[in-house]
């Protein structure tokens, strides 16, 4: 009986470490998707985008497309025939370098009159746990260690 309490206690533990740590899938516009008139810059200014996350454009395929840009073409609303343009409703971009994105879409003119772009800055990945010499950033995980154990401890109490 101990040992089913303790694998229980193991996949507890495995499952904590591994939604830390994970990447995160951004939906453009939350609820409101890839569309006209909406406030791209101020949906991304409280995120944090790090190499491995994914933007997911949500739209009505054939009313709007995603192009990536350069900053010119982001400022000027432009994109050139060298740019891949995504056309399928739900495009699904994997961030895979840190700097600057820019993103427009290349229908008519629903970059330029309804502010249908989004610029965003992609850090580099989350490093690796610290070692044990940095014991100040090493708190969140030792709490989370700690629940873990006090919670399976009191299971193989109560068993």
């Amino acid at each position: 009986m101990a040992s089913s309490y303790s694998t229980v206690v193991f996949v507890a533990t495995l499952f904590v470490l591994a939604t830390s740590i994970s990447a995160t899938e951004y939906i453009v516009g939350d609820q409101s998707g890839w569309t006209l008139d909406y406030d791209y810059q101020t949906w991304a200014k409280d995120k944090v985008f790090y190499v491995g996350d994914t933007l997911v454009f949500n739209y009505a395929s054939g009313s709007h497309n995603v192009v990536k840009v350069n900053g010119t073409g982001f400022q000027q609303c432009t994109a050139t025939s060298s740019n891949g343009t995504l056309t399928s409703g739900r495009d699904v971009i994997a961030l895979q370098t840190p700097g600057r994105k820019w993103y427009i879409c290349g229908v008519a003119k629903h970059c330029e009159l309804r502010n249908m772009k989004l610029v965003i800055t992609v850090l580099p990945e989350m490093s690796p746990a610290p070692s044990p010499s940095a014991s100040s950033t090493l708190a969140v995980p030792t709490v989370y260690g700690m629940l873990v154990a006090l919670f399976g401890g009191l299971a193989l109490l109560f068993s």
